[in-house]
């Protein structure tokens, strides 16, 4: 990777499940051989929550794992990213639906489910933790570790552009 490979994971509105992405997936890569060479950022499909921190209970989950997300600031995914970006990875269909119908003609970002890029078996949407308590944030959080280890493992064996259509 002579730039670095950019990383955009997107949820609903920004608050949850990406910004915990976020974090875990940049401690992960940044303690790996990939430091330095892959960037990770996060975005919501909507715009309820733009500018606000990430959800205290995303805050406090990722905090007991020893990950720092609370200067994040959510935000909507725009035009640019679908250019600015080598992937767009979706916490859900919906998600992914949206970033899809979103895009403009020329986009160069690929688009996918964020665990099923990374190779994780079963389940393959992130559910949003949302309604839940800190059982479900603790659920999302190791779904995203494990996403977060599968993709470290993808990248390191050079696989950034197989799998999955660009999309439009």
């Amino acid at each position: 990777m002579a730039e670095p490979l950019r990383l955009l994971v997107v949820c609903l509105g920004n608050i949850c499940r990406s910004p915990m992405a976020e974090g875990v997936l940049r401690a992960r890569i940044e303690a790996s051989p990939l430091a330095g060479r892959v960037e990770v950022d996060s975005a919501g499909t909507g715009d309820w929550h733009v500018g606000d921190p990430p959800d205290r209970r995303a805050i406090a989950t990722a905090r007991e794992h020893g990950i720092d997300i609370a200067g994040l600031r959510a935000r909507q995914i725009g035009r640019d990213d679908h250019h600015d970006f080598d992937w767009l990875l979706c916490a859900d269909r919906n998600n992914l639906r949206d970033v899809r119908a979103r895009a403009p003609e020329a986009a160069r970002a690929r688009t996918a489910l964020l665990l099923e890029w990374a190779g994780i078996d079963g389940e393959i949407e992130v559910p949003d933790p949302y309604t839940g308590g800190p059982a479900q944030f603790e659920h999302v959080h190791r779904l995203l570790d494990a996403a977060a280890n599968g993709v470290i493992e993808r990248l390191l064996r050079g696989e950034t552009v197989a799998a999955g259509p660009r999309q439009g």
